[in-house]
């Protein structure tokens, strides 16, 4: 009670005072520190009945108010007292002893604000980077210790600080193998008197007006200058310490600091951050234990559509949440971590991020998830491939991607064969999950794929599809002449053969918005292939469209009695997907023209690859699959479609390719469906009727009634019309934008 009356009688007193000299002012507060742990022999009082507190304060106002007076990089005398008296280390000191208790809090703020409130660089110099350096291996000592907040605090100033000038971090690596520092005499002699005693040896270095020649010194000194890999970086581990924190808020200001620590660009610090620090133990630690606290059974629908995850953003209700579904708060916990795990990796000094996502792959994907994925549980196999599909649909980092690629394909560049398609145990078992007993698996893994193939990554499309057509030997092994006497269609035009010339959304008139603008787009579009160019483009164009509009015949036809379900209608959706496609495959090395039959290996046997191999198996079998599985089927195959590479949009979208014997493309495929539903459509009475029926039924234009006789043969005729059309768009999308693109 004393303390306190003291403290308002002497901020009086200041008040009706003539204003002193800012010098002698700061040195009079500065004192009355000093003065309490001379004269007082009672260390037990909490700090805040003291004029500590207060004097801090004012020292703190002082050096504000002498740096807002002067001109900009200039040192006062008042920060001049501070560093030359080394009064930061006499803090620490006393922050250490945490004497009076709170007085560790107190040091803290200081430290804090001081950073924060002064312009100029503080830290280059030695009596600022060395104190601080120390207090900070005073953070995260304590779990929930009362001092969590300053700390934190203090520690994402320093961070901020780092942000700024990266090149300061060099003197926050420490040599573990450094000698204990040699204690002057004064500080040598212990007790109070000694611990703030002022300390006037200066060396030259030393000196704080001059933070050029101390960085210099420091810099020289500094671990990272001799390149020795047993440096500690004690930010960092302060940082993880208080990532264990039970309080959520220092957790993710602690999650904070290490993004910013992360994205330094010092080759020396990102070395140390990975192989000195527990950072990718913690978040693969992490990672792992958020996965196995998630049910060992869950519904897909509920992964899939479970709301975006924002790392450090996700407020809960357990109640609301175990309404919803059974294990929903720990999918967002496990969702959330991921996501900071990627957005840490996104930010990260580029051989830093390298040795992170490895540590995610090996420790996590690896070790945690691929037994997952490998089990014979139809119910584990379902539920882990849906979490897999929704990590790669979150993931955003190219080197998180990355890993995660490998990890699913592998890394092998050559082309697949029969003899090789198992060598990659997990690769082989989920291309094998998309033709499955299970039907939910089948939809689940090409669901998987499809959203793998949308991924910035060349490498997946590499080792899925583009890796077995480089040699082209897919086409027969004929002289050219024999080739160009082909004729594609033996009566010419097709009776019911689209004009697109009079299309009003791909006319010759397309706005140049919608155009796929600029020469860059030619190399990241498909030509015409050498085997069928002519002098008129727009013709070829007309019959490549037409043989896909014309495969299924009218009697399997019904999108016609339906309004809006025309050819047209896949027009913009195929035009918006190419130049997203392109957009994404602009940056790879693909050429614009299929690569020169002469250059080609063509005496090679062909292997469509595994993918395309079940692909193709399961294209095949449309006319006796499940609705869903149809559409997933023809959902992928379409994606594949609109990538412009150009010996994909060969084999996948030209008709008219002699194919080499025993070969198969996507249009014969479709040729011999076409040709079984051909001799089936005679042995069901009432066909045509039956097909518009399940049609409007789709569409809920009719209610559910009695069940229709060969249900899923009509749905999948329904399925065959509709994607016949969907290639043809693509198919015109691709000619057009590669037209409009030329010179």
């Amino acid at each position: 009670m004393f303390s306190k009356f003291t403290s308002i009688l002497q901020h009086a007193v200041e008040a009706l005072a003539p204003s002193l000299p800012l010098q002698e002012d700061f040195v009079y507060h500065w004192k009355g520190i000093t003065h309490y742990y001379i004269e007082t022999s009672d260390d037990k009082a909490p700090v805040t009945d003291t004029n500590i507190p207060s004097h801090l304060e004012q020292m703190l106002d002082i050096l504000t108010q002498e740096e807002a007076e002067r001109e900009s990089g200039e040192t006062g005398p008042c920060m001049e007292y501070l560093l030359h008296h080394k009064i930061l280390e006499t803090l620490y000191t006393l922050g250490k002893a945490d004497c009076p208790p709170g007085m560790k809090q107190q040091v803290l703020t200081f430290y804090t604000k001081l950073l924060a409130h002064i312009r100029q660089p503080l830290l280059p110099h030695i009596n600022v980077h060395r104190p601080v350096q120390k207090l900070i291996r005073l953070c995260g000592e304590v779990l929930a210790a009362p001092t969590e907040n300053e700390e934190i605090q203090f520690l994402c100033i320093v961070c901020a600080k780092l942000k700024q000038d990266p090149y300061l971090v060099n003197f926050f690596l420490e040599n573990k193998s450094k000698r204990p520092e040699v204690k002057s005499p004064a500080a040598a002699e212990g007790g109070k008197d000694s611990v703030l005693a002022p300390d006037t040896g200066q060396s030259q270095a030393d000196h704080p007006g001059e933070p050029q020649a101390a960085a210099a010194a420091a810099a020289t000194s500094s671990p990272a200058a001799n390149n020795n890999n047993t440096n500690n970086y004690n930010l960092v581990t302060s940082l993880l310490n208080l990532t264990k924190s039970p309080d959520g808020r220092i957790v993710v200001k602690a999650c904070e600091g290490l993004m910013l620590l992360v994205s330094l660009p010092e080759p020396a610090a990102a070395k140390c951050l990975t192989e000195n620090t527990e950072l990718c133990e913690l978040l693969t630690d992490r990672l792992v234990s958020f996965y196995k606290a998630l049910p060992p059974s869950m519904d897909p629908l509920d992964i899939e559509t479970v709301e975006s995850v924002n790392w450090g953003l996700d407020v809960y209700n357990l109640k609301e949440d175990a309404a919803v579904f059974t294990g929903k708060r720990a999918l967002i916990s496990f969702l959330s971590w991921l996501d900071y795990c990627d957005q840490l990796i996104k930010e990260a000094q580029k051989l830093a991020a390298a040795v992170m996502a490895k540590a995610v792959r090996e420790r996590f994907f690896v070790s945690v998830m691929e037994p997952q994925l490998m089990q014979t549980s139809e119910v584990g196999i379902l539920t882990s491939t849906a979490l897999l599909n929704r990590i790669i649909r979150q993931v955003t980092s190219e080197a998180l991607l990355q890993e995660i690629v490998y990890f699913l394909l592998g890394e092998d560049k050559e082309a697949e064969t029969l003899a090789t398609v198992a060598q990659n145990p997990l690769r082989h078992r989920l291309i094998e999950h998309c033709d499955h007993l299970s039907d939910e698996i089948s939809i689940m893994t090409l669901r998987l794929f499809e959203q793998l193939i949308q991924k910035p990554d060349q490498h997946i499309l590499h080792s899925l599809v583009l890796r077995g057509l480089e040699e082209r030997n897919y086409l027969e092994n004929k002289p050219q002449e024999e080739r160009e006497e082909r004729e594609p269609l033996e009566n010419g035009q097709p009776h019911d053969a689209v004009d697109l010339e009079e299309d009003p959304l791909f006319g010759d008139d397309l706005s140049p918005d919608s155009r796929l603008s600029g020469s860059d787009w030619l190399g990241s579009s498909p030509q015409h292939s050498p085997d069928h160019s002519k002098s008129d483009g727009k013709t070829e164009v007309h019959k490549i469209v037409n043989s896909f509009l014309c495969l299924v015949p009218d009697e399997a036809k019904s999108s016609y009695h339906v309004e809006g379900t025309g050819y047209d209608t896949y027009l913009r959706d195929a035009h918006r997907q190419f130049r997203d496609f392109c957009g994404v495959c602009q940056r790879w090395d693909w050429r614009g023209s299929p690569k020169p039959l002469e250059k080609c290996n063509l005496d090679m046997p062909f292997f469509e690859g595994h993918f395309l191999k079940v692909l193709f198996d399961r294209m095949g079998r449309i006319l006796d699959q499940p609705y869903d599985v149809n559409l997933q089927v023809t959902a992928v195959l379409s994606k594949l479609s609109l990538l412009p590479h150009p010996h994909l949009h060969e084999y996948l979208l030209d008709p008219y390719i002699s194919l080499a014997p025993g070969c198969r493309s996507l249009f014969s495929v479709i040729v011999r469906v076409v040709g079984d539903l051909m001799l089936r459509i005679h042995r069901i009475p009432d066909f045509t009727p039956k097909l518009l029926l399940v049609r409007k039924r789709l569409l809920g234009l009719e209610p559910e009634g009695v069940t229709v006789d060969h249900s899923t043969l009509l749905e999948g005729v329904i399925v065959l019309e509709e994607f016949c059309k969907e290639l043809a768009a693509i198919a015109f999308v691709k000619y057009h934008a590669a037209a409009s693109s030329s010179p």
